[in-house]
């Protein structure tokens, strides 16, 4: 028998600064997909933090959040 336990749970989106030099100083949403070493980015860029935090718990944020984790998962 196998001790490892698999996670149930969905990785949540996050913020992070936009490491790309033509958008320096800008921020993108970033969501995780499992067996990708990569995370998908949200195809934004987002003034602040805030800004990216805030539209990943907007209902438009959702939604994409949501397709793009199922388009990732296949």
């Amino acid at each position: 028998m196998s001790t490892k336990k698999k996670n149930k749970f969905k990785p949540e989106a996050f913020a992070a600064e936009t490491k790309d030099t033509r958008f320096e100083g800008t921020f993108e949403v970033l969501i995780p997909i499992p067996d990708r070493v990569k995370p998908l980015r949200a195809a934004q860029q987002f003034p602040t933090k805030k800004a990216a935090e805030d539209w990943i718990h907007s209902p438009e944020g959702v939604e994409r959040i949501e397709e793009l984790f199922a388009k990732g998962a296949n």
